[in-house]
């Protein structure tokens, strides 16, 4: 599990799977760069491991993004991965769900992942190594009544990583599909912590899977990576 000084970007950093996998990287010796909207809750994080350096910012926003990746390349000369993990959802049935509140799902989930991923593959080429990392979720490769919103946001993601695999392998660029099923987090309607919840997957270890991932030679390709609770039927 060596990763000691390897460069890693991550969205969605501010609380939930984002803020564990910042931290625990960050322990095990990595320079974390992590974004997300919320400036204090990355203050906070940054205040936890001085390995890790936060940066405000809004992961659909060209700007936003290009800025976190400059930062990276000014502070270390390079990028060894990119981890796409910001993301929301809304679960309604399709005639309640209105127009800003799809184009808000798909602006987190999909434009996100493909304005972070795009500001860092000059760099990623130009090395000819790294890792791209999307936190997807299972629903990549299924659907539910009143998931039409975030599973199609999901299915994206899926089709993206397809594609993105076939362009950047002779790059020597790796990607990766993490595929969560519940995880006991504050994404989840009743919230962080609920007795519900308390056999799920947790933050942490989701973290322990991304720090894995990030942790293999770079001869070795993880495609996928599918990870559920013991309780949940897949």
């Amino acid at each position: 599990m060596n990763i000691q000084n390897k460069v890693i970007i991550i969205s969605g950093a501010s609380r939930g799977i984002g803020r564990a996998t910042a931290l625990l990287l960050a322990q095990n010796g990595a320079n974390v760069l992590a974004t997300a909207r919320n400036a204090d809750e990355l203050q906070s994080l940054e205040a936890e491991h001085p390995g890790i350096t936060g940066i405000p910012g809004d992961v659909a926003n060209e700007t936003d993004m290009a800025a976190v990746v400059q930062t990276a390349i000014d502070k270390f000369g390079r990028i060894d991965v990119v981890i796409n993990n910001a993301g929301y959802g809304i679960f309604k049935n399709v005639d309640e769900i209105s127009v800003d509140e799809w184009d808000s799902v798909m602006a987190t989930n999909v434009k996100g992942t493909f304005v972070l991923t795009k500001a860092a593959l000059p760099m990623l080429k130009a090395q000819g190594s790294g890792l791209v990392v999307v936190v997807a979720s299972d629903v990549a490769k299924r659907t539910f009544a009143g998931g039409s919103l975030y599973t199609a946001s999901k299915y994206a993601q899926e089709a993206f990583m397809g594609a993105l695999r076939k362009e950047v392998r002779e790059f020597g660029i790796k990607v990766t599909g993490v595929y969560s099923g519940l995880v006991d987090s504050h994404f989840h309607a009743k919230g962080h912590g609920h007795e519900t919840s308390k056999n799920w997957l947790k933050n942490e270890d989701m973290a322990e899977s991304m720090l894995f991932i990030v942790s293999r030679p770079a001869h070795v390709v993880i495609d996928e990576f599918m990870v559920h609770p013991l309780e949940q039927e897949y």
